[in-house]
C-alpha cells in the first residue's frame, strides 16, 4: 500500500465483503532525516589516512582513528579539533564508543587496546595487552545488559576473541574456536556474541561463561562482515532519535539505572517477539541470512554481487538490508526474508562503507572513487552525489540524531556533510 488504503483495495480483483482481509503493516519513523547536500567543513589534523570515523550514540561527539597512530575527538558545534590522543605504537584499525557515550575504545595493528575519556582526551587505565596480532574489531556489551559499560570484546588476527573488564583492565574470557583470523564481532542483546572468521564460519558464544553455542556454516570463502538487525538500537542505547525532548536534554544527564531501563525498553520495542536475525557477507560474493539464536540453518542465501562483499547493514527499522561490494554497487534486500529488491549503481569503483539515516529512508555510501552518494530508498534512486575528497573514502557514518554525515579517507581529511 503506497497511497490510500481504499484505492489499494479497489485494485484487488474478486474481493468479497464477507472475506477477512489480513493487512500487515509496519510502523515507519515519525520523524524525517533530511538528505545531506553540502560539505560544511573539512577538518585536517591527521597526518596519515583516516581509517575509521564514528559518532557517539547520541550523535553529539565525533571520534576518528588514523594511520598516524592517534585517536582524535572533534567538536561538532564549531567543527574543529578537540583532543588528540597518543598512546598507540602502530596505526589504528578500529574504534568503538561505549553505549553510554562516556568512553571510546581503540585497537591498533600492534594488538594493543586503549580506552579514552572523550571529555578530557586522556587515557582511562593502562593499555590492554593480550592479543598476539592486530585488532580487527571491537564491540561493547549492550547498555540494557550492563549499565556501567564495563565489558568490551575485541577480535584479532590471532584467531581469538577476548572479553575485557575495562575497569579492572584485565581479560575475563578468551574465546578460541576459530582457526583463522576473526574478521568481525557483534555483541547481541540476548546474551550472545557472534563472530565471523576467515575459516568460513560464524560462531555464537554465550558471553557469561564463554561456551560455544552454535557454528554456522555455508560460506565458501572468508566471511568478511556480519550485522544484527538490532545493531542500530544497541549502538544508540538509551538515545531515541524520535524523542525531541531527549535530543535537547541529551543522555549525559541521566543516571545509569535510567539509561539501562530506557535502553531495554527501546530494544524490546524494536526487536519485538522474534529473536535476533544476523546477515553475513563473504568473499564468495554471497550473503546469508540466519536466526543464530535458534537454528544453525540459514533462512536465505542471497546472491547477485559479482565481487566480494565489504559491508552489510540492517536499516534501523529492520525492514531492509544493504550490502556494499567491490563490484561498485550497493544492493538492497528485504530484512525478514532476504529477498532481492534493487541495486544502486553510480559509483565507478569499489564501495567500501555504507551508513543508514536514523529514519531508514536514506542510505549513504563511500567509495574508492573518492565520492559519497546518498540514495533514496523509497524511490530507489540516487538522491545526491557528494564529491570533495581527494582520494579513496575509507569510512562513512551518519549521526544518530540525523544532523550530519561524516567521512574520512586516504586524503587525511575528515569532512562533515550537512543539509
Amino acid at each position: 500500500v503506497t497511497g490510500v488504503l481504499s484505492d489499494a483495495l479497489k485494485q484487488i480483483e474478486n474481493l468479497q465483503t464477507e472475506k477477512v482481509l489480513h493487512i500487515v503493516y509496519q510502523q515507519q519513523a515519525v520523524f524525517q532525516v533530511p538528505a545531506v547536500t553540502r560539505c560544511s567543513s573539512s577538518m585536517s589534523g591527521h597526518t596519515d589516512a583516516v581509517i575509521s570515523v564514528l559518532f557517539s550514540p547520541d550523535g553529539r561527539q565525533l571520534a576518528s582513528g588514523s594511520g598516524d597512530q592517534t585517536v582524535r575527538f572533534w567538536d561538532l558545534t564549531t567543527e574543529t579539533p578537540l583532543h588528540c590522543c597518543e598512546g598507540h605504537k602502530k596505526y589504528i584499525l578500529c574504534i568503538a564508543w561505549s553505549p553510554d557515550g562516556k568512553r571510546l575504545a581503540s585497537g591498533c595493528r600492534s594488538g594493543q587496546l586503549c580506552i579514552w575519556d572523550p571529555s578530557t582526551g586522556k587515557q582511562v587505565g593502562h593499555t590492554l595487552n593480550g592479543h598476539k596480532q592486530w585488532i580487527t574489531w571491537l564491540s561493547w556489551q549492550p547498555l540494557h545488559r550492563d549499565s556501567e559499560c564495563r565489558l568490551l570484546a575485541s577480535a584479532s588476527k590471532d584467531s581469538t576473541i577476548r572479553i575485557w573488564d575495562v575497569k579492572l583492565c584485565k581479560t575475563t574470557l578468551v574465546l578460541s574456536g576459530h582457526t583463522h583470523s576473526v574478521t568481525c564481532i557483534r555483541w547481541g542483546g540476548e546474551g550472545l556474541l557472534y563472530s565471523s572468521s576467515q575459516d568460513r564460519t560464524i560462531k555464537a558464544w554465550r558471553t557469561k561463561d564463554g561456551v560455544l553455542c552454535r557454528t554456522l556454516q555455508g560460506h565458501g570463502h572468508w566471511v568478511n562482515t556480519i550485522a544484527l538487525n538490532t545493531d542500530y538500537v544497541l549502538r544508540t542505547g538509551a538515545f531515541d532519535p524520535g524523542d525531541k525532548a531527549l535530543e535537547h536534554r541529551g543522555i549525559q544527564g541521566m543516571n545509569s539505572t535510567e539509561l539501562k531501563e530506557k535502553a531495554l525498553q527501546r530494544y524490546n520495542t524494536v526487536k519485538g517477539s522474534e529473536s535476533e536475525l544476523l546477515v553475513s557477507g563473504s568473499d564468495d560474493f554471497t550473503l546469508f541470512l540466519w536466526k543464530p539464536g535458534e537454528d544453525k540453518k540459514s533462512i536465505a542465501r542471497m546472491t547477485g554481487h559479482q565481487q566480494l562483499i565489504n559491508q552489510v547493514c540492517f536499516s534501523p527499522d529492520l525492514r531492509y538490508i544493504a550490502s556494499a561490494s567491490f563490484d561498485k554497487s550497493v544492493k538492497l534486500w528485504e530484512g525478514k526474508t532476504g529477498k532481492y529488491i534493487t541495486s544502486f549503481r553510480g559509483h565507478v569503483s569499489a564501495v567500501y562503507q555504507i551508513a543508514w539515516s536514523a529514519d531508514s529512508r536514506l542510505l549513504c555510501s563511500g567509495s574508492s572513487d573518492s565520492t559519497l552518494k546518498v540514495w533514496n530508498i523509497k524511490k530507489r534512486c540516487l538522491m545526491k552525489d557528494l564529491p570533495g575528497h581527494a582520494d579513496e573514502v575509507f569510512s562513512v557514518d551518519w549521526s544518530p540524531d540525523g544532523e550530519r554525515v561524516c567521512s574520512g579517507g586516504r586524503d587525511k581529511v575528515i569532512k562533515i556533510w550537512r543539509r
